[in-house]
């Protein structure tokens, strides 16, 4: 079988062809092209190129730090941080910057997603022609399909003729564009082009990580459910362009929410070559990437710049299709310091290690995340396999041959023991934190006898805070140095998994699908709890673990699932994969979720939590339609007006 890695060719923009105007001059600007060679897809090869492509286009969407910035920043799972610029305190609507058409940085899919449907016209138009295999040609309707879902869970309604036609190859420039209405972009496109993927993907994939029926089974599934809650509207959310919450085919939200169950379901009977590994800490150790859990992923490599898409060794830049949006829930853990002879060192070096990696802190989980989303931080090893919670002194990675380092209480700590520990508590009064930075340097607290720093949850600041352990890099080149920790991740960026079938098939049966025996919504639910009761490895205590809560976890799951239990499983699960906006979203939970959260402040000492509001609007479950698009169409003033979502003008 054959493995994809490839750097993209980018093909040209066909909607407006305009240059994506950005909020950050180190972001990659959409190169517009007036003109399109239309014999690129006259051949076999030239198809298959560009089906190629759409599989290298999801990392120009997936790892793009400000593009998952606008997926989590807002919502329960994530604020800004202490190093946040405006990308992220815009995106956070707690009164510290203003969400616009200029300032959303969902730009990013916008012009990365209609770029690649325009690709895909063209491989379907004249694939067709061709009579070339209907299962190749079901792989450019699944990401067709899977664009256009994107982007109408975000903008609401969105062009299904990019100038030449619906779902025609446009050729040209065309500065004039019309906004289909929700249901046609469903009814019309996403529905239709993954029913042929279904029925004509095969069962195996043809190249290493490319799609297959159950892929196709699984975007089905969640793009029923996802129109199922649009049709009902139990929030009265508005949509845009303006029109009725009816069916066209003449369908009602029930008939969806069966649809998301069955499809869901059916996926998980027939799983092909994908099902669950073995814990929860396995789907997301970087040493097992590419696993039989993962159902789709935007690939990297850490063998050459060209098929990795960005640099591999050096210097990263920050922008697509580099890897880096790991970067951005991690704090400088490198400022830590510990005492020998008398003065200052760092016992902590910067490293490319799954636990360690590159600090931005432009975003922070607020503390809710786990007062309530891992509020058993016992049982659950989905806690301790998404989150660092314990840095390890590593001074021999820069190349320092101490014995021995004097910590927390003036005690001594060797290679490899804690310096730095999140503990699990809520609140410990024993800790004595210091009024400022305090010997850590970090305003990091010490508890009797022992000589690491500590901090309790509710010391946890926009600074300071446990990262996303489960997208940090990971690497095999590293040796006994600190490798390559300044570059994108090179490890693949998971999209979708096999586990969130249970989780979707779970929603709808809340939502009154008729349910099969033993998949009831309770059941579907303790299918990934019970597996999150099993501890392999415990990245706290670094060592392997062969403990088994399942059974404590199952009972401990309430006998009615409600779609809040649902939501809050969905964030244990998925906690920091940029999944959170659009569930928040699709439920209309958003603001019951997210309307203030509690975390403390910029400084080093600070460990005052305070609550900070949210002003989140109905208008704000659809982001705005970019300024750059709006600025290259040739239409009036009042035309670029009716085009944009209201609330943006």
């Amino acid at each position: 079988m054959k493995t994809i890695y490839l750097k993209i060719r980018r093909l040209a923009t066909a909607i407006l062809a305009v240059a994506l105007t950005t909020a950050c001059s180190d972001i990659l600007e959409e190169q517009p092209r007036s003109n399109y060679i239309p014999d690129f897809f006259k051949t076999q090869r030239g198809v298959e190129g560009g089906i190629t492509s759409m599989y290298a286009h999801l990392r120009y969407i997936y790892g793009q730090a400000y593009y998952y910035n606008s997926t989590l920043t807002g919502t329960d799972e994530a604020t800004y941080g202490q190093s946040a610029d405006g990308n992220y305190k815009d995106a956070d609507l707690s009164g510290v910057g203003n969400l616009t058409s200029t300032t959303s940085r969902s730009d990013v899919l916008w012009g990365t997603a209609f770029a690649n449907i325009n690709t895909a016209n063209g491989v379907i138009e004249n694939g067709t022609e061709m009579e070339l295999p209907a299962s190749l040609l079901a792989e450019a309707r699944f990401f067709r399909a899977f664009d256009y879902f994107l982007l109408v869970q975000t903008f609401g309604g969105v062009p299904l003729d990019l100038g030449a036609g619906i779902h025609k190859l446009n050729i040209t420039t065309s500065r004039f564009s019309v906004r289909n209405t929700v249901p046609e972009v469903y009814t019309q496109s996403i529905f239709p082009d993954l029913t042929d993927a279904v029925t004509n993907l095969p069962d195996n994939p043809r190249v290493t990580g490319g799609v297959t029926k159950t892929v196709a089974r699984f975007l089905l599934s969640k793009a029923y459910l996802t129109y199922g809650w649009w049709l009902q509207n139990p929030g009265d959310i508005p949509t845009y362009p303006t029109t009725d919450r009816t069916d066209p085919d003449g369908h009602d939200a029930a008939w969806y929410f069966q649809k998301a169950y069955d499809y869901a379901t059916e996926a998980i009977a027939n799983p092909g070559p994908y099902g669950l590994v073995e814990s929860f800490y396995l789907v997301n150790v970087g040493s097992n990437d590419r696993n039989k859990e993962i159902l789709l992923y935007a690939d990297h490599t850490q063998n050459d710049d060209y098929y990795n898409g960005a640099v591999v060794n050096g210097y990263g830049d920050g922008s697509a299709p580099s890897n880096f949006a790991g970067w951005m829930m991690n704090w400088n853990y490198t400022d830590a310091l510990a005492q020998l002879d008398g003065k200052d060192v760092n016992p902590l070096i910067r490293v490319s290690e799954q636990g360690f990696g590159r600090p931005w802190t432009r975003m922070a989980p607020p503390h809710e995340v786990f007062t309530h989303t891992f509020a058993d931080r016992t049982n659950d090893s989905r806690y301790d396999g998404t989150f660092t919670t314990v840095y390890r002194a590593n001074w021999s990675k820069g190349g320092q041959s101490w014995s021995t380092v004097n910590a927390a209480n003036g005690l001594p700590i060797h290679e490899g023991d804690p310096v730095i520990t999140f503990l699990p508590e809520d609140k410990n009064n024993d800790i004595k934190y210091p009024d400022n930075a305090g010997a850590s340097n970090l305003g990091a607290g010490t508890l009797p006898n022992r000589s690491d720093y500590v901090f309790d949850i509710r010391g946890i600041s926009r600074r300071v805070f446990p990262p996303v352990w489960k997208i940090g890099p990971y690497r095999t080149d590293n040796g006994t140095g600190a490798g390559q920790p300044n570059v994108g991740s090179t490890r693949p960026w998971n999209i979708a998994k096999f586990s969130e079938l249970y989780l979707i098939a779970a929603e709808a049966a809340v939502k009154g699908a008729t349910t099969k025996s033993g998949m009831s919504a309770r059941e579907l639910v303790n299918v990934l709890r019970k597996r999150a009761g099993r501890w392999t490895f415990s990245n706290a205590e670094n060592k392997e673990m062969d403990l088994n809560y399942g059974t404590t976890m199952e009972a401990a799951t309430p006998q009615e699932i409600t779609i809040n239990y649902i939501l809050d499983e969905r964030s244990r699960e998925f906690f920091g994969e940029g999944y959170r906006w659009f569930d928040l979203v699709r439920t209309q939970k958003w603001n019951e979720y997210a309307d203030q959260y509690t975390i403390c402040g910029d400084d080093k000492g600070d460990h005052t939590p305070k609550v900070y509001p949210r002003d989140i609007q109905k208008f704000h479950y659809l982001r705005p339609i970019p300024q750059g698009q709006l600025d290259g169409m040739e239409m009036t003033d009042e035309e670029k007006k009716a085009y944009q979502n209201p609330g943006y003008d």
